[in-house]
């Protein structure tokens, strides 16, 4: 089975790439086609290129240059197969990279959360954690592929509403332990369908604290990758994401981008099955899902406000007045520590 949408993943992550926040990643893999990713960086000092299963340079790895000068480098990589390209330059520099974006088939927005440079120059380590919108769909390629990244814990920051009709697979098939906070998704739902449309994540940090809390412990816990998600991957597991880029250190404009992709990146048709509203007559969220012409469900709505702002900006805003910052939040409402911060830094950095 081919993997479409490569044509719109590539522009999307062209479009980053062709912005600032590409001084934020030290080198950039994009996929091209099923066989072929292209390596960009922003200088052209020589370094030698490894292909390597994971993110440490040894003698199990694929040299496939010795001093390259090229900005930009075509390898071969399929599909199939997680990869991680090593550069490593004469002064015994190196740099990671990986697509940040992975080739499922039939996934939604599922990414890596490595690769971007903080504002001390340290970077966000890859293959830690993963987020990504449901996966009720998945094909056996892509669980092959899943199954290469050493899972450990999926986190599911859905309902029980959205559990209850598109249940994860992905603990059953990689052995991963599974974590979830039993909810509704009802309050949530009125709150983003009251006032006027700006602040709408005003409060939902409240909500999804518990959700947090457990996906924090698990970074923190340091027993392999993290895989965590809502259903869109975009609002709660963007608020995720942004609390944990701006905790690291990472620059706001990027973690702005960062969330804004999710526009392009999600794939709706892969997030719910097709199911019978009358099977689910008590459940909001196939009675909302099912209510749209087909057509419909395959849009993806810009995350911005009526008055044109960034949801998530305006929720960056309202966390550093009522808690002073993302850092600030996790220890009042998750009860993190100066010593578990300190740890997320030193699990998540390199």
């Amino acid at each position: 089975m081919k993997n479409h949408g490569f044509t719109a993943i590539t522009a999307v992550l062209a479009a980053l790439l062709s912005s600032t926040a590409f001084a934020r990643e030290a080198a950039v893999v994009t996929r091209l086609d099923d066989q072929t990713v292209e390596l960009s960086r922003e200088t052209d000092a020589p370094v030698a290129l490894w292909i390597s299963k994971d993110t440490i340079l040894d003698d199990g790895d694929q040299r496939v240059a010795t001093a390259s000068k090229d900005r930009k480098v075509k390898l071969s990589i399929a599909t199939s197969q997680r990869r991680y390209v090593i550069l490593a330059g004469k002064d015994g520099e190196q740099v990671v990279a990986a697509e940040r974006v992975l080739p499922l088939q039939q996934g939604s927005n599922f990414r890596d959360v490595g690769g971007y440079v903080t504002k001390d120059g340290k970077t966000v380590r890859w293959d830690k954690a993963f987020r990504s919108g449901a996966m009720p769909l998945l094909t056996d390629a892509d669980y092959a592929l899943l199954g290469q990244l050493g899972i450990a814990t999926i986190v599911d920051l859905r309902s029980l509403e959205e559990r209850q009709v598109a249940p994860d697979l992905l603990d059953d098939r990689t052995g991963a332990m599974f974590v979830a906070n039993d909810y509704s998704l009802k309050p949530m739902m009125a709150q983003f369908g009251a006032g006027n449309g700006e602040n709408v994540y005003s409060g939902m940090e409240k909500i999804l604290a518990p959700q947090f809390r457990s996906l924090f412990r698990r970074l923190l816990a340091d027993e392999g990758a993290v895989v965590y998600h809502c259903s869109a991957g975009q609002d709660r597991t963007g608020i995720a994401t942004a609390l944990l880029y701006d905790t690291l250190g990472v620059d706001r404009e990027t973690i702005l981008k960062d969330y804004h992709l999710s526009t392009d990146l999600r794939r709706p048709r892969w997030e719910m099955p097709q199911v019978d509203p009358k099977d689910y007559p008590d459940n909001p969220v196939v009675q909302m899902y099912m209510a749209g012409k087909p057509e419909e469900r395959e849009l993806t709505k810009p995350l911005y406000t009526p008055t044109g702002a960034s949801q998530l900006a305006q929720f960056f805003t309202y966390l550093d007045q009522q808690y002073g910052g993302s850092e600030g939040y996790l220890k009042q409402a998750l009860g993190l520590s100066d010593v578990d911060i300190a740890r997320l830094r030193a699990v998540m950095l390199r």
